[in-house]
């Protein structure tokens, strides 16, 4: 395999993080890039061996803004500010951010993170077994919510629950008839946020006390 450049790199993710911004990720191809910085795409290719090396390099940027939490927190505490993190970095970068649903985590900054939240369900008392999958579902949440949000899913006026409704006869929403006066109700998005990852992570609490109750010996109070 050869041996790729590496003096312009940072310039090259730099150009291709400006393009995903101004036109959308879609548009980020070599030719694009090397247009941005005065190269030639094939010029590109001495620095990464394909597109999807360079997306993988865009996510590997913007992970890296994400701060390590304090050692001395907790579990809990060390999940809730990689939760704040990656909203932040969703919000800093929504063009590019919903490419962590097509991309494999494969980066050192993405392989930091996660990581971090494999420690963290540890220290929970998490059994080993079980930690990926619940990493996986905690990252499912936090990457899910936070691309809803940026994408406007999420969002003041995106709701329009009654027009919705008003689509069918009411005999046919017996579901949205009887929550009709919740539905139409202001979300705050902060709040129902924070309620649910509250709610996520005292199923993780939950999954860490059985799995301790099943490691303790029988007979032992």
């Amino acid at each position: 395999m050869r041996k790729l450049k590496d003096s312009r790199r940072a310039e090259i993710v730099d150009a291709a993080l400006l393009v995903a911004a101004e036109q959308g990720v879609k548009a980020v191809s070599m030719r694009a890039v090397a247009a941005r910085i005065g190269l030639t795409p094939m010029a590109l290719y001495g620095y990464f061996r394909n597109k999807d090396e360079l997306l993988d390099a865009i996510i590997g940027r913007m992970l890296a803004e994400i701060s390590r939490p304090a050692a001395d927190l907790g579990w809990r505490e060390t999940i809730l500010h990689l939760a704040a993190e990656v909203r932040s970095a969703a919000r800093r970068h929504p063009s590019v951010f919903p490419l962590l649903f097509t991309r494999p985590a494969v980066s050192p900054s993405a392989i930091m993170v996660i990581d971090l939240l494999f420690d963290a369900l540890l220290r929970a008392g998490v059994e080993p077994a079980q930690v990926p999958r619940m990493e996986r579902m905690i990252s499912t949440f936090l990457i899910g919510y936070a691309i809803s949000e940026v994408g406007g899913r999420f969002s003041e006026g995106s709701l329009d629950t009654r027009g919705r409704r008003a689509q069918l006869e009411p005999d046919l929403l017996p579901g949205h008839q009887l929550l009709a006066g919740h539905l139409d109700a202001r979300v705050d998005w902060d709040a129902e946020y924070q309620a649910d990852l509250d709610g996520l992570l005292d199923i993780v609490a939950g999954l860490a006390a059985r799995d301790q109750r099943r490691r303790q010996p029988i007979g032992k109070p």
